[in-house]
């Protein structure tokens, strides 16, 4: 493929530690970026990279490449397949995949890959799509992806005589049955070793992306009833919802289905299963800071005492929660997955052990399995528990029984107006600690990573609030949440208050 590299945007195709752009046209204002002799170059750009990180010729490289259900996702994949055979690697065409999958390649002893793509754009919509790298110490880095753009623009590759071989391999059977395993294993089930998950019925929503294996390959062989599973099938255009746990009628549909069918557990994933959420027996949701809980009593049980890392917009209750009743240390960070995997990796390294990172989003890594957000490792871990505790007599759910939940929580995206948004963010951010100073009863939480986060301690807020500045958006989102009933009103007309005194912001988000 010959491509003018000069007239591409390469930098635009970054977003943080993956590559994403527009592939489909037909949407107003979002012209085509990701077409095909971009993907044929970004091939042979990650096998330039990839051979100069291991130092390694190109020709002994062997690398996987998979997809999720997006409508442009064979196309791409061809393209990229032939950019990294012109180097002379061989490819294995894996086919439909998840994102975890992906970087098991590397691990699997029957693969053992030098690298590994996955084209997805997770929960975007259907026009976009992306890449995603692997190697054998996981995701690549901001850093790495700028260096494998750099080498795309360039476009100065030494293609080889031949070009490599491409062979079919099936990648996800090997995935879903080393979690079957790892399932069995934890159970333990003195009847039913095999199927421990026998007499459950387990309900799947895929929304139509890649997940779908999980209810034929892992929950059918461990003996679950998935009766009710839905939108299995991959279908690009994603006609039933967004294939997005923390979407509000994402969630409402594996809800719905959960009572629909008087299940025992419900499942949903993304589109490329590096996220995942459930739901309990009665149709609640286990998501955002009770699939933290739930997560952290399961972990904290197998290492008492470890430290939890998530992002910066859990509750307080979840802190009390690991704190007081599991003996845990929650420790609060920034925004984005891979800022929470890595803080836990930094962490561990320091000699303070954590077993688990894990986002508000549904992004959770654990130590044990590589820190890898892996959406189908996650649910798995709950489900060896959910069997666990069938056979004692109780529910998953008893593990959170004491978590505190806030009454209210809500967000609020107010857009930055001015050119430079993270300078004026940062300077919006600076005055409000000005502000809070002044109000009685707010104080500003110590030890805070992201933005301003205040607590609000007056009886009727009880509560608090995080104002921090987007990591790729000209937005500053303001998340609150109170323990009675009225306190997010009551801090967000306080705020207001102090907003109305700046410039450069819209500040259309109170009213909505």
């Amino acid at each position: 493929m010959v491509l003018s590299t000069t007239s591409v945007n390469w930098a635009a195709l970054q977003n943080g530690s993956d590559i994403r752009g527009v592939a489909i046209a037909g949407v107003p204002g979002e012209p085509v970026n990701l077409t095909p002799a971009v993907a044929h170059t970004l091939g042979q750009a990650f096998v330039s990279w990839l051979a100069a990180q291991l130092d390694k010729p190109a020709t002994e490289l062997t690398l996987a490449i998979g997809r999720d259900s997006r409508l442009s996702g064979p196309t791409l994949m061809t393209a990229v397949t032939e950019g990294m055979t012109a180097m002379g690697s061989q490819v294995y065409d894996v086919s439909m995949a998840s994102t975890p999958a992906m970087f098991m390649s590397t691990v699997l002893p029957e693969f053992q890959c030098d690298g590994a793509i996955m084209l997805t754009a997770s929960h975007l919509p259907f026009n976009r799509n992306g890449l995603k790298f692997f190697t054998r110490q996981g995701g690549l880095s901001k850093p790495d992806i700028k260096s494998i753009l750099d080498l795309a623009a360039t476009a100065d590759f030494q293609t080889a005589r031949e070009p490599g071989a491409i062979a079919p391999r099936d990648l996800i059977s090997a995935y879903a049955a080393e979690l079957v395993r790892q399932i069995r294993a934890a159970v333990n089930h003195p009847d039913h070793f095999d199927e421990p998950l026998q007499g459950l019925n387990i309900v799947v929503d895929a929304g139509n992306g890649a997940g779908g294996f999980y209810a034929d390959q892992v929950l059918q062989p461990l003996g679950a009833d998935t009766t009710g599973s839905q939108f299995l099938d991959p279908d690009g255009t994603f006609p039933n919802h967004v294939p997005n746990p923390e979407n509000e009628a994402a969630m409402a549909a594996i809800c719905e289905a959960v009572t629909a069918n008087q299940a025992d557990f419900g499942i949903i994933f993304d589109t490329d299963v590096d996220r995942g959420a459930a739901v309990d027996h009665e149709g609640q949701e286990l998501n955002r800071n009770r699939l933290i809980a739930l997560i952290s009593a399961v972990v904290l049980q197998a290492h008492p005492g470890s430290t939890i890392v998530t992002d910066s917009i859990t509750s307080d209750g979840l802190t009390r929660f690991i704190e007081q009743d599991l003996g845990g240390v929650h420790h609060r960070f920034k925004r984005g997955y891979k800022n929470v995997i890595n803080e836990a990796m930094r962490l561990n390294e320091a000699g303070q052990e954590s077993w688990l990172a894990i986002e508000t989003s549904g992004h959770g890594a654990m130590r044990e399995n590589y820190f890898l957000d892996d959406g189908a490792y996650l649910v798995s871990k709950l489900l060896g528990e959910l069997a666990k505790a069938r056979l004692s007599g109780k529910r998953l759910t008893d593990l959170i029984t004491n978590l505190q939940e806030p009454a209210e929580s809500q967000e609020f995206r107010l857009k930055i107006l001015e050119p430079d948004f993270q300078v004026h963010g940062s300077s919006v951010i600076q005055q409000l600690q000005d502000f809070v100073a002044e109000q009685p009863g707010w104080a500003i939480v110590p030890h805070n990573y992201e933005g301003l986060r205040v607590a609000c301690t007056s009886p009727e807020q009880n509560g608090w609030f995080l104002l921090r500045l987007s990591l790729h958006d000209p937005v500053l989102p303001l998340n609150i949440e109170s323990n009675v009933e009225g306190g997010v009103a009551q801090m967000a007309a306080r705020l207001q208050a102090f907003f109305k005194t700046q410039t450069g912001l819209d500040l259309s988000a109170f009213k909505s």
